[in-house]
């Protein structure tokens, strides 16, 4: 195993393959932590982590981190399509989740515990799947309203400015957006992301509200906010089309 790219592992396998970790220090993080989304994998550790042990915790998990990139399916056709009743793998906040199907008079989606549970009367057919991406649609975009309420609190504060509305919605190739009248527009694909890189795309916005360019003040503005911007920046470019496509299955008619 070898460091690559500055902020990627690699880890070998027993197959002979090759698997890529994005690695994270996390100030917050209180242990070493892998997860896998459509984007890839990532660890993430607490500052101060030996590069050893970060090692040695990813060759203990070597297996698992297999098994679940090949649940995802990980390759050139994308995803897996969303078929009513079948459970299947998705990220939802950076964090690989289960969506489950469950027989109910209710339409409903819930989060219980580690799982998404989608209720739905039977039988399950193409309008229970209507149904299901209509639901999946609502939950993502309350769940990403939550999240952006309280970074759009924070750093209204420290920059004296703040947008005039928001909009969430699925974009074909932008992850946000401020307009002439400083409403700041979001993918909806950032539900999936961890919050890290939604922090970082609501700091980009936000920062135009002073700096309409991308000159080198408006970076070191965005730096000042946001110390990690490149890793969340470089992580989206190169997770962005798999987000996408995430998004794509769980939403689009």
């Amino acid at each position: 195993m070898t460091v690559a790219e500055n902020n990627y592992l690699e880890l070998a396998t027993p197959d002979g393959e090759t698997i890529k970790v994005l690695r994270r220090a996390h100030p917050r993080a209180r242990r070493l932590r892998l997860t896998v989304t459509s984007g890839g994998a990532q660890v993430s550790y607490p500052f101060g982590t030996h590069p050893a042990q970060v090692f040695a915790f990813l060759r203990k998990h070597a297996n698992w981190l297999e098994r679940k990139l090949d649940e995802l399916k990980l390759d050139q056709d994308g995803p897996p399509p969303l078929k009513p009743g079948v459970p299947t793998l998705i990220p939802l906040r950076g964090e690989t989740t289960r969506l489950q199907w469950r027989d109910d008079a209710y339409p409903r989606v819930e989060l219980e515990g580690e799982r998404l549970v989608l209720s739905l009367p039977k039988p399950h057919n193409k309008q229970s799947l209507a149904t299901a991406r209509a639901l999946l649609q609502s939950y993502l975009q309350a769940q990403m309203r939550r999240d952006v309420s309280r970074y759009l609190a924070r750093y209204a504060a420290e920059l004296g400015r703040a947008p005039n509305g928001l909009r969430i919605k699925p974009l074909k190739s932008l992850w946000g957006s401020l307009d002439t009248r400083d409403w700041v527009t979001l993918d909806l694909a950032l539900a999936l992301a961890p919050l890290d890189a939604l922090r970082y795309v609501v700091i980009h916005e936000m920062c135009h509200l002073r700096i309409r360019d991308h000159s080198p003040r408006f970076w070191a503005l965005v730096g000042s906010l946001c110390p990690d911007w490149k890793v969340q920046r470089d992580w989206l470019k190169s997770s962005g089309h798999a987000l996408k496509a995430e998004l794509s299955r769980l939403i689009a008619a």
